[in-house]
């Protein structure tokens, strides 16, 4: 990810490791860094990426469906309390979270409009 790359070569820069607080480990830390940095970003259940084993694609690949919010039975699912666990990451990361099945374009509209609204002078990449 490149945001954590971002991150580590600053604290590198800056010298932490020197000047940092005591007890602090900076080795581990860069190797928690490194780790995050390794970790591919999730494309969606049906696009790979994220996490090998995630329970939630080989849920969502065993019933062919694009994403958890096309699920006709939420409430049975195995793995709401770990998607509830990420949709609440994802938000509190400042991320939009899709919760329902809704028109994806209509939901991309909205959420540009949102964007737009909050930041004018931002811009925006869709890929599909």
């Amino acid at each position: 990810m490149e945001t954590t790359r971002k991150y580590k070569d600053m604290i590198i820069a800056y010298g932490l490791k020197e000047w940092g607080p005591k007890g602090f480990n900076f080795e581990e830390f860069l190797k928690g860094l490194s780790s995050m940095q390794s970790t591919p970003v999730c494309q969606g259940c049906l696009r790979g990426g994220g996490r090998d084993n995630c329970e939630i694609r080989a849920r969502a690949s065993a019933k062919r469906i694009g994403d958890c919010s096309e699920c006709g039975k939420p409430e049975t699912c195995g793995n709401s309390e770990l998607l509830q666990h990420m949709r609440t990451g994802a938000r509190l990361a400042g991320l939009m979270v899709k919760t329902e099945n809704v028109d994806r374009q209509g939901l991309i509209d909205k959420w540009t409009a949102e964007l737009v609204n909050s930041w004018p002078y931002c811009v925006l990449f869709l890929a599909d």
